[in-house]
């Protein structure tokens, strides 16, 4: 009895990486990709160069390669032990960065072009797959990044109901709670007004001064500001201008807007009123990441780290992601995807890569190789768990089908989930260690260090007995 192909679409990393994983589990799998060069045209994106699988668009780098104390380290970590292509052609093609792995770009592309051309259960189909998949692909990954063409992206809305795809993304920085000073900051929520979940002290509150504030203010103005491609055309809507150009309206503009002190006191000075006070609320589920209310930017992310720890409380703040204001695409995968990633109202159809709500090359390719492994066990009459969340690719997983904070799957918290890199804060959390494995004390400054490395060693145990099982 032959088996049916498994469908993926999108030749990008996710996709290359889907159809690897498919293939490697014995299930034969058709790759559909739009762009192309040969007799019958030239076919391309804004932002491609080449009609090459797994092009690497904006950087050449997949960041740190550091296992131990890096969080993208580890996830490089689990996808070799899952045979990943773009973990393998990346090692084949890694050009010198240091602790980081980088790549010859067009030397990894034509390689994952070549594996996938030459394995015998793949074969690559050059054209766009316009609206939804036609009915009779009962088993589909749709993997079509940031640039997923205007006709699949409207029937997809159609489908789930959701009232938009592409939209210009403006993200406030994330920032690990354990960086943060809690001897300057304090807990509160504005005028003690408790939440839905009884909480009076919601958010984390960071006091400035008058002096504090203009200097503040002076480096959001002064500081260097992305620019944008001229395919993203970024419009400004009121609820979510740069935090740079409200201040262009005016230096008051910030302190009766998202810096106002109003209905706040300072606990360890409560008879001195705060000049303007920078509120944090809390991001995922797990309490271990914090985003700073209305601060989308487009500084620059060289400057933004540095500008950020002028503020009180923040000065040795550690960044699970920066701000920015892009164009990007994304569905609401908490509200649409199920946790073996199929969309709910059409379980035939799997999400992976970029579109599902994970940023980075690294990233998107870890939810391509979970997707493709998915859609082959279910293939060959079986089915398979996401890996736990201790593991990096299981707390991708986790993030994007919910790990974030409750009500962003009814839709109740609208704008809540956004997309992320893997990082520590989206991992269980240990506790820190204070002694080594000898029993040695360990020094106040490394712990932190230390306790990154439990957590990886945790996550690759944890995926061996996932990948055993």
């Amino acid at each position: 009895m032959t088996t049916s192909p498994i469908h993926v679409i999108g030749g990008g990393l996710a996709g290359s990486e889907a159809a690897w994983q498919i293939a490697q589990a014995g299930v034969p799998v058709i790759l559909h990709e739009m762009r192309r060069d040969d007799a019958a045209g030239k076919v391309t994106t804004d932002a491609h160069q080449t009609d090459g699988l797994a092009e690497m668009v904006c950087s050449n780098s997949f960041r740190s390669d550091d296992w131990q104390f890096n969080a993208v380290g580890l996830l490089h970590a689990e996808m070799r032990r899952c045979d990943s292509i773009i973990m393998s052609a990346a090692d084949q093609h890694q050009v010198p960065a240091g602790g980081a792995l980088a790549v010859d770009r067009d030397g990894f592309s034509e390689e994952v072009t070549r594996r996938l051309e030459a394995h015998p259960l793949v074969t690559i189909v050059r054209e766009e797959i316009a609206g939804l998949p036609p009915e009779e692909w009962d088993n589909v990954i749709v993997a079509t990044g940031p640039l997923t063409s205007p006709a699949l992206a409207q029937a997809v809305l159609d489908l789930s109901g959701e009232g938009q795809l592409s939209f210009f993304d403006a993200i406030a920085p994330i920032i690990h709670l354990e960086s943060i000073d809690m001897d300057k900051a304090w807990r509160q929520s504005r005028y003690d007004k408790e939440g839905p979940g009884g909480d009076a002290a919601a958010y984390i509150n960071c006091p400035m001064n008058k002096e504090q504030y203009e200097a503040f203010i002076d480096a959001l103005l002064e500081g260097p500001k992305a620019e944008f491609k001229e395919w993203e055309h970024v419009p400004y809507f009121d609820g979510c201008l740069p935090i740079e150009v409200m201040a262009e309206r005016g230096r008051e503009t910030l302190r009766h807007g998202p810096m106002k002190p109003v209905g706040l006191t300072n606990p360890r000075d409560p008879t001195v009123k705060s000049y303007a006070i920078v509120q944090l609320r809390q991001d995922n589920a797990l309490g271990t990441l914090w985003n700073m209310v209305g601060f989308q930017t487009k500084l620059k992310h060289g400057v933004q780290a540095e500008t950020f720890r002028m503020i009180p409380g923040l000065e040795n703040a550690q960044f699970a992601r920066l701000g920015g204001l892009h164009r990007n695409t994304f569905i609401n995968s908490p509200k649409l995807l199920d946790k073996g990633l199929r969309l709910k109202a059409s379980p035939r159809m799997r999400f992976a890569g970029q579109v599902t709500g994970v940023e980075g090359y690294v990233e998107s390719a870890a939810i391509g190789l979970l997707a493709g492994r998915f859609a082959a066990a279910e293939r060959n009459g079986g089915s398979l768990d996401a890996p736990p969340p201790t593991t990096a690719l299981g707390a991708l997983v986790e993030h994007i089908t919910g790990g974030h904070l409750e009500g962003a799957q009814d839709g109740s918290r609208g704008g809540s989930f956004q997309p992320m890199n893997i990082n520590y804060g989206l991992l269980p959390p240990l506790e820190t260690p204070k002694v080594d494995e000898d029993g040695k004390k360990i020094p106040l400054k490394e712990r932190g260090r230390a306790k990154k490395r439990l957590m990886s060693i945790r996550a690759l145990k944890d995926l061996d007995a996932w990948l055993a099982n």
